[in-house]
C-alpha cells in the first residue's frame, strides 16, 4: 500500500499539469496512468489555443477559455524551466475564413460573437488577410483575425509538463489501470489498482474518455463523470516553402502550423466509440477541406496520419472542482480543449484542495450538475 496526499488517476495533459500545480505547494502527488502518461488525447491534439467558440453549445466556455489562454505564458515559462524542454509555444494569432456569398453577414456575426465573450476578433478586408497571410484561398470571401491565439506542439508539452512534475517530486505510475475508488465512512480515501492499492486524502479523476468507466461495482463516477469518446482524425503535412505563419480555419477545417514546417490538419468528430483509428473517408474529408482553404497543400507530403479519443461530456463542458464525495475531485471531459484548459484546470483544482473555494467562478462545469440534471428530469 502506498500513501500520498494526492492521487491523480490519468496521466494526459490534464492529470499531469494538475500534479505539476499541486507539487508547488508541497503535496506529495502520484499520477496513475493505465498505459504510458500522454499516450492518448494529449499527444493526439492539434494545439491550437482558441477561446473563441467553435459551436453555441461552446459559448458558456469562453470565460474560462478566455482565462487559461492568459495564464499561458506564465505555464509555458514555468513548464519550460522546469523541464529544461521547448514545447514550440507562439502567439501569432489566428485568421479564419468564410467562404460563399453570406461570408461577410457570417464574418460579422462571429465578431460581435466573440467581442460579447470578450474574445478579441477583429473584421479585417480579405485583401489585408491575403498579404498577411497569401497562402489563403483565393475562393474566401471574408476573414476575421483573432490576434491574442497562440499555438503550441502537444506532444513536446506533454513531455515536458511530465518532466517538469517529476522535478517537483511528482511519482508516476504508468501501466497503472485503476479498478475501484477506495471509500472509509462515506469518504474517498484512494484507489485500488490491478496490483496494489493506494490510499490519499484527495483523488482526482482525470482519466479523459476513460472516466465513467472507473469505480467497479459502487461507481460513483458514472453519475459524476458522464465522459465518452468522440474521435478525431488529423494529419501532417508538409511541402517545401510552404510557410503558414498563423493558425488559418474555416467552420470545417484547421490548420495549425509548427516550427519543423509541417502543418497539422483537422479534425473530423466522430461517435466511434473506443474504436482509435484512421479512416479513408475521414482522411479524404480532411484534406479536401483543408485544400479549399489553401490551395498549396494539393502537392504537399502527407507526413504522418493518427486519430485521438476526445473526452466528450452531455453538455460539451469540461467537468472541473469537487464532489459531493469528500475526498473525491474531478478534472475531465475537456472534449475540443484540453490543451488549451490545462493550466486553468490546474489552477483550479489546487484552489479547491489548497483553499476550498476558487477565484473563478466555475460552477457551471461541476460535476454535481449531471446529479441536478437527472433530478429534474425525474
Amino acid at each position: 500500500m502506498k500513501s500520498f496526499d494526492v492521487v491523480i488517476v490519468g496521466g494526459g495533459i490534464i492529470g499531469t499539469s494538475v500534479a505539476l500545480e499541486l507539487a508547488a505547494e508541497k503535496l506529495r502527488v502520484a499520477v496513475l496512468d493505465r498505459q504510458q502518461p500522454g499516450e492518448e488525447a494529449s499527444c493526439a491534439a492539434a494545439g491550437m489555443l482558441s477561446p473563441a467558440p467553435d459551436s453555441p453549445r461552446g459559448i458558456p466556455l469562453a470565460p474560462l477559455a478566455n482565462e487559461s489562454l492568459n495564464l499561458y505564458p506564465e505555464f509555458v515559462e514555468t513548464v519550460e524551466r522546469a523541464s529544461g524542454q521547448s514545447v514550440d509555444y507562439a502567439r501569432k494569432g489566428a485568421v479564419e475564413v468564410f467562404f460563399g456569398i453570406e461570408a461577410e453577414t457570417q464574418r460579422d456575426k462571429r465578431v460581435t460573437e466573440c467581442t460579447r465573450l470578450g474574445v478579441k476578433a477583429q473584421a479585417v478586408k480579405f485583401e489585408e488577410i491575403r498579404k498577411k497571410e497569401p497562402l489563403v484561398s483565393s475562393l474566401a470571401r471574408a476573414a476575421v483575425c483573432f490576434p491574442e491565439e497562440a499555438r503550441v506542439d502537444p506532444r513536446l508539452l506533454i513531455r515536458a509538463v511530465i518532466g517538469a512534475a517529476q522535478a517537483r517530486g511528482v511519482q508516476f505510475f504508468p501501466d497503472c489501470e485503476v479498478t475501484a475508488l477506495e471509500f472509509r465512512q462515506d469518504r474517498c480515501a484512494g484507489v485500488r489498482t490491478l496490483t496494489s492499492n493506494f490510499v490519499s486524502e484527495n483523488v482526482i479523476v482525470a482519466a479523459g474518455s476513460f472516466s465513467a468507466s472507473i469505480g467497479g461495482e459502487n461507481n460513483q463516477l458514472a453519475r459524476l463523470a458522464p465522459t465518452r469518446p468522440v474521435r478525431g482524425q488529423l494529419i501532417a503535412l508538409r511541402r517545401d516553402g510552404l510557410n503558414l505563419t498563423c493558425v488559418l480555419r474555416s467552420d470545417h477545417v484547421y490548420l495549425v502550423p509548427r516550427r519543423d514546417g509541417r502543418v497539422i490538419a483537422g479534425s473530423t468528430l466522430e461517435e466511434a466509440g473506443f474504436e482509435k483509428r484512421v479512416t479513408a473517408s475521414g482522411i479524404q474529408q480532411i484534406l479536401d477541406r483543408a485544400i479549399e482553404l489553401c490551395f498549396e497543400l494539393a502537392g504537399a507530403e502527407i507526413v504522418e496520419m493518427w486519430s485521438g479519443l476526445r473526452p466528450g461530456t452531455p453538455d460539451d463542458l469540461p467537468i472541473i472542482g469537487p464532489t459531493d464525495i469528500d475526498g473525491l475531485l474531478i478534472a475531465t471531459g475537456h472534449y475540443r480543449n484540453g490543451i488549451l484548459l490545462a493550466p486553468v484546470t490546474a489552477k483550479l483544482i489546487k484552489e479547491c484542495i489548497t483553499h476550498r473555494r476558487t477565484m473563478f467562478d466555475a460552477q457551471a462545469f461541476s460535476p454535481l450538475r449531471f446529479k441536478e440534471t437527472a433530478a429534474h428530469a425525474g
